[in-house]
This record gives C-alpha cells, sequence and structure tokens, in this order.
C-alpha cells in the first residue's frame, strides 16, 4: 500500500504492556465467547489464568521497532477508515461516531469483557472499541499464510465493519433474532450473515481508499482476498467442523463478499442477510 502524508488517528489508545488481572465470566464473558471464533481464535483461551511476561511492572510499553511499526500502520489504516466512513454516513445523512482501537498485549480488559490475545483482534459494540494485539501479524503471516500490508488492513477494515453494523442498528437486529431463533445452526447462519457483511463493509472502504486517495499497489487486492480466504470456518477447521457450525462463513464465501464490495464500493450491495452465497 502507499500513503501520501497519511493522518494518524487520534483515537488509537496504546495499552501493551499493562497487565490485566484475568477475571471475568457470566455476560460479559459470553460475548466474548461468541466473537472469539473470528480469525481462529481460541476461545479455551478466554478468562483464563494468565500474566504478560512482556510487560514492565510500572505498565509501560514493550515494543521492537518492527512492533511500532505496526503501531504506526494500525493508525494510518484507522484514520483511512474514518475518512471514508465519515464521507458515507454523511452522504446518507448520518452522523458517523469513530470507534476508538486499543493496542494490547496478552490481555485486556474491554467492555464486552477480559480476553487474551487468542481471541484474535475484535469490535466489542458495547464500548465501541477494536482491539488487537499486534502479535495477531505474525499468525496472520505464519500461521494463516496471509502476508501483506492490505491483509493487514483488511482485518482492521473488518472490525471497523462490524463498528458501522453497530451503528447502524444491525448487529442490535441479529441478536434480537438469534434469541428467537429455533436452532444453534439458525443462530449460527445469522452469524455468518453478520461477519459476511463486515467482510464485504471491509471491501467498501477499500474501493473508496483506492478511489480518493489511491493508496493500492500492485498485489495488494490479492493480499486481502488471501487473507478473507485464509481465514474461513472451512480451512480455519480443516472439514472437522460441521457447516451448521460455522459462526464466519467458508474462505470461498469471506472472499465473494470481500471482492462484492471492493468492486463496488456501496453499502446497498451488502445485504448479506438477503442472500447468503
Amino acid at each position: 500500500m502507499r500513503w501520501r502524508d497519511p493522518r494518524r488517528s487520534g483515537n488509537v489508545q496504546d495499552r501493551r504492556g499493562m497487565r490485566v488481572p484475568m477475571v471475568g465470566g457470566g455476560i460479559a464473558g459470553l460475548v466474548i465467547l461468541i466473537i472469539s471464533v473470528l480469525l481462529g481464535g481460541d476461545p479455551g483461551a478466554i478468562l483464563n489464568g494468565g500474566s504478560n511476561s512482556g510487560s514492565n511492572i510500572d505498565g509501560t510499553s514493550i515494543s521492537s521497532e518492527e512492533e511500532q511499526q505496526l503501531a504506526d500502520f494500525v493508525s494510518i489504516v484507522l484514520a483511512d477508515t474514518e475518512d471514508t466512513w465519515n464521507a458515507i454516513f454523511a452522504e446518507n445523512n448520518l452522523n458517523y461516531r469513530e470507534p476508538t482501537l486499543v493496542l494490547f498485549t496478552d490481555a485486556v480488559d474491554s467492555g464486552c469483557g477480559v480476553a487474551q490475545s487468542a481471541v484474535g483482534p475484535f469490535y466489542c459494540p458495547v464500548d465501541e472499541t477494536v482491539y488487537i494485539d499486534l502479535s495477531f501479524y505474525k499468525d496472520l503471516k505464519d500461521r494463516f499464510g496471509a502476508p501483506g500490508d492490505f491483509a493487514q488492513a483488511y482485518v482492521i477494515a473488518h472490525e471497523v465493519g462490524h463498528h458501522v453494523q453497530n451503528q447502524l442498528g444491525i448487529m442490535d437486529d441479529v441478536q434480537t433474532a438469534q434469541q428467537r431463533a429455533n436452532s444453534q445452526a439458525e443462530a449460527n447462519e445469522l452469524s455468518v450473515k453478520l461477519e459476511l457483511q463486515a467482510d464485504c463493509l471491509a471491501g467498501v472502504w477499500g474501493y473508496h481508499a483506492e478511489r480518493s486517495r489511491d493508496v493500492l499497489e500492485s498485489g495488494d487486492v490479492e493480499e486481502g482476498l488471501n487473507a478473507a480466504s485464509a481465514i474461513g470456518d472451512d480451512r480455519l477447521t480443516q472439514g472437522r467442523v460441521s457447516p451448521d457450525s460455522f459462526t464466519h462463513g467458508t474462505s470461498q464465501q469471506r472472499v465473494n463478499w470481500f471482492k462484492t464490495g471492493l468492486d463496488t464500493g456501496n453499502m446497498d450491495s451488502c445485504d448479506t442477510f438477503e442472500l447468503l452465497d
């Protein structure tokens, strides 16, 4: 990706290196558990004891030069999503509330409860905040085989897509529908549609970032599509889980919907609740 005099977001909180007491449970814990599958997270790592071995006792951040570069990149991408969604919301006579993004190490105390980094990047609708441990990007490259800066940007844009859904009331509607669902499979299907829509909205950001600011370089789109493919439910479970248990969609579905947003740049094209495939 290329940036010309990029703006940094003022909505990034750096909590790297801060110790977090691992306590929790109840409704807050369940919220984190529901979203933990995102990007291959390990639900078993949530609300368990743990420590921040890379932390100073005084809570100051510890980071390598590479990690600082990643932190700077995250701030740049978040700022770009702010520019995109402020413009799109304004065009629709809506006010966009910019989300906060928290960088953390090992564990974090969010409005949805305490979670460890194994949960992966996640969005908490309670405090309208995206949370990410930068070590996830190493997993994205090494574990999921999805390197590249646009792949990294896609992860942020997907979580911001959930923020857009939250502001539009879609997340509340889905939660209500899931509570009325006749089966777990039906509830899971709604979760899949929510995640695929966030993929599409990430694509909408990519479309406008390219048209307005010319940020994409050769190979960037392929990086994003590769990342979407790498974290499909079918790829992550390697066929061990029935499709009825999927909560985020297959690799092909995620690629298709991300590409739909990327090709059209139109939120109206992201109606995954009308068509799943």
